[in-house]
């Protein structure tokens, strides 16, 4: 966040143009640095893209199955969505033990963030996020005229339980936490989770569980007794269905109808909700690949770690990686067709790259790639 100047009328071309609105002129665009526009789809061999934490592999046959033939039919394309998501909800229920009145289906976990704080959130509250973390967050809660206090632990791979207890105050509207984080992996214990959301029941606790799938831990359960918790998920990690939109929250009755004060039920796709449920009923296509990828982590950290990288093997689908020169690595990589993250830019990052892992299959193949980039690395590190 950067301090606010009002800022007199803009001038172009002669004429007066639109201005933002003050909290919106504070905020810092989400920093949406992609690979794509440098990857060549029909490049041989096949681009491995392990930047965004995407699944390395297509969703289940049944979702391009179930897709296929809604087009094929009558699909009433030209007619909105189901504004209630019934059966994907239906499903959603099975899945996650919890009762429909508890959920709530949106345009991916990103549009459950934005629309907590749309809700909650007004100017000069405070809201505390344990950093580093994933930033997109911190643009819909400084949209809203928050005043983020970013707790930074002692080290960033380790749980300073200190540190964020004494952020919170009586001041403290709402506090996100990713559980694994992005991008250090940190895992945020459901014991932790309730005591903070004890010491400050005037706060809305957020728990973004993207990789949920991956590391099998929740705080899903607290939603039962603690009123002022939710819980957001995504279809964008596991299922492999980033580019249909698909999310979720689980939160206590009063906090669901709260959201659908400013909540868009047009807004959820009918090809994502109908992907979302197929997914969702080919669970063991789900947990193949959960599992590949775990396996797959484990590998990576151990052949890293014997070239002498310092490893972050994380409880997500992703790797933290120190490298002597990241942008020099980074480059390398690409030049064997792999696409990683660099987050040495984040505050006690430095020298950190972060790269998704698929699976055992896919890893072997990398290996190869990367071997070659590092043994390239020193002469230009």
């Amino acid at each position: 966040m950067v301090p606010w100047k009002p800022e007199r009328n803009r001038i172009r071309n002669g004429m007066r143009v639109p201005t933002p609105a003050p909290f919106v002129r504070r905020v810092q665009p989400y920093r949406c640095v992609s690979s794509l526009d440098r990857i060549d789809p029909h490049a041989s061999p096949e681009p491995m893209k392990l930047d965004w934490n995407e699944s390395t592999i297509p969703p289940s046959p049944l979702v391009l199955e179930r897709i296929t033939a809604f087009l094929n039919n009558t699909h009433h394309l030209n007619w909105y969505p189901d504004q209630r998501a019934r059966e994907l909800t239906q499903k959603l229920e099975e899945y996650t033990g919890v009762d429909a009145s508890k959920l709530l289906v949106t345009a991916g976990s990103d549009a459950a963030l934005d629309l907590l704080c749309q809700t909650y959130i007004g100017p000069n509250d405070e809201v505390v996020v344990p950093s580093p973390t994933y930033t997109h967050f911190l643009v819909y809660a400084g949209a809203r005229g928050a005043h983020i206090l970013q707790v930074y632990g002692r080290d960033p791979f380790e749980l300073d339980v200190d540190a964020i207890m004494q952020s919170l105050s009586a001041r403290t509207k709402m506090v996100y936490l990713v559980s694994p984080s992005n991008p250090t992996g940190l895992v945020y214990p459901p014991a932790l989770i309730a005591r903070i959301a004890r010491a400050a029941p005037q706060a809305v606790v957020v728990v973004d569980e993207a990789y949920f799938e991956f590391a099998e831990s929740s705080a899903i359960q607290l939603v039962e007794t603690y009123p002022n918790i939710v819980i957001t998920r995504t279809f964008s990690k596991s299922f492999g269905i980033a580019g249909l939109r698909i999310g979720y929250l689980v939160a206590p009755e009063g906090i669901i109808e709260d959201l659908r004060r400013l909540y868009n039920p047009k807004s959820v796709n009918v090809l994502g909700q109908i992907a979302a449920t197929a997914a969702l009923e080919d669970l063991e296509y789900l947990y193949s690949y959960v599992n590949s990828v775990n396996e797959a982590k484990e590998h990576m950290g151990t052949w890293l770690s014997e070239r002498g990288f310092l490893v972050r093997v994380t409880a997500a689908n992703f790797i933290m990686m120190k490298v002597p020169n990241p942008g020099a690595f980074i480059a390398l990589c690409e030049e064997e067709g792999v696409y990683i993250r660099d987050r040495s830019m984040q505050p006690q990052l430095d020298q950190y790259v972060r790269m998704n892992v698929g699976t055992m299959k896919q890893t072997h193949e990398l290996c190869e790639r990367l071997e070659r980039a590092i043994q390239r690395l020193p002469r230009l590190a």
